[in-house]
């Protein structure tokens, strides 16, 4: 491979939460320290561990060199990036500047959508697990979160359940419904007859859809993302869609995303409400980041990073299945997430997902705790790291946890 996804980076001491967060408070699903002997593997906030494309910190320090960080306007080229991106790597013909607005982070844009169209006090829909933030936004936001469950097929695979996601809506007349395309944290990447029926759904009952596609870059195994929006004319003009340039390439510690709204009237509402508290101007670095990011190499790194995620996933999957007996899991078909369900373990060996959690923190496997996205057994984990790191942990975790 041309880029590096092997070396071991050392984060401590550089502002990260995921190894120097440990065991402080503010966060409420900290893991603990490791106990002595054990270094910290990160596999519980969703930020990689691996140094991003060159071409991001040389976009950043060549607009650092020139002393002057004032007022600023975002460039032709920032536009051009993300119809170039949108147009190579999801099969977007039809994107315009007019669609695009900055955002300070896509639970932001979610926020700044979701007041755009309900009143405080309203019903929103979201898929359960649910991805922490659309809780903790939402519910911090004065909104009451109805859930609608995704199933398991026979295959394992996780499905939306149309007539419970129809019967949700109707009963508790709502009319804005927040979407994860790819999913969060289960990693589905939705087929197309997928989307077309949920937006029937949401189109028979007159839903405003807010849909994170932030993860649409991290495919696995060859999948495919397909956007929303371009699933039906109804579809262009009913969605408000975010994404971001922080997942894919590490740049979460930066701030930036970016929303693509086609509807006229949507677009003018939601930039009403994220205008007027003034919260919502770009970082001039965060600018060029993304210039940086969504460059020809920046393509380049993306693609050798789904091989390495994909290992990654299909070594931890099968060493599941192999050595973990009572853990299941349904491979992602896209993020670098696991959600892991620990129930039939837990049970069979009469152990807490609590003493489980312990267990893998005390010996390093900073893991997270999956029952903040609706699992009521399960665990996340991150396998953003180089395969060695993965390995190590797993070993871990058939040495010492899973006894």
């Amino acid at each position: 491979m041309k880029y590096d996804f092997t070396s071991i980076m050392d984060r401590h001491g550089k502002d990260a939460i995921a190894v120097d967060g440990l065991g402080k408070e503010g966060f409420g699903f900290t893991p603990d320290p490791p106990k002595e002997g054990f270094d910290v593997i990160p596999m519980w906030v969703a930020d990689m561990n691996f140094p991003t494309v060159p071409t991001i910190p040389e976009a950043m320090m060549e607009r650092a060199k020139h002393p002057a960080y004032g007022y600023f306007m975002p460039t032709e080229e920032y536009f051009q990036s993300i119809i170039n991106w949108q147009k190579e790597r999801h099969g977007v013909t039809d994107l315009t500047e007019d669609c695009i607005g900055y955002e300070n982070g896509v639970l932001g844009g979610v926020m700044s959508a979701v007041n755009a169209f309900a009143a405080h006090g309203d019903k929103v829909l979201v898929h359960s697990p649910t991805y922490i933030g659309f809780t903790s936004s939402l519910s911090n936001g004065g909104f009451k979160i109805v859930h609608s469950s995704l199933k398991q097929d026979e295959d394992g695979i996780w499905r939306m359940d149309f007539e419970d996601m129809d019967a949700k809506i109707k009963e508790n007349q709502i009319h804005v419904a927040v979407f994860c395309n790819p999913h969060n944290p289960t990693g589905r990447v939705w087929e197309k007859w997928e989307l077309e029926k949920a937006m029937e759904v949401y189109k028979a009952n007159d839903c405003i859809v807010i849909s994170d596609e932030i993860w649409s870059d991290l495919l696995l195994n060859g999948h495919k993302h397909t956007p929303l929006q371009s699933v039906s004319e109804d579809a262009k003009n009913r969605t408000i869609a975010l994404y971001a340039p922080s997942k894919t390439f590490n740049l979460a510690g930066l701030v930036g995303s970016y929303h693509i709204i086609y509807n006229s009237y949507l677009r003018n509402r939601v930039r009403a409400v994220g205008s007027k508290s003034h919260y919502n101007s770009m970082n001039v670095l965060s600018m060029h980041a993304l210039i940086g990011a969504y460059k020809p190499e920046g393509q380049e790194w993306v693609d050798e990073l789904c091989q390495v995620l994909s290992e990654n996933v299909n070594y931890a999957c099968d060493f599941i299945k192999t050595h973990f007996p009572g853990v299941k899991v349904s491979k992602p078909e896209g993020t670098y997430m696991l959600f892991l369900d620990c129930e039939d373990w837990c049970k069979t060996h009469k152990k807490t997902l609590d003493e489980l959690e312990k267990a893998g923190w005390d010996v390093g496997v900073a893991w997270q705790d999956g029952r903040i996205f609706h699992g009521e057994y399960a665990i996340r984990m991150n396998l953003a790291l180089p395969l060695s790191r993965v390995k190590e942990a797993f070993n871990r975790l058939e040495k010492y946890v899973f006894v």
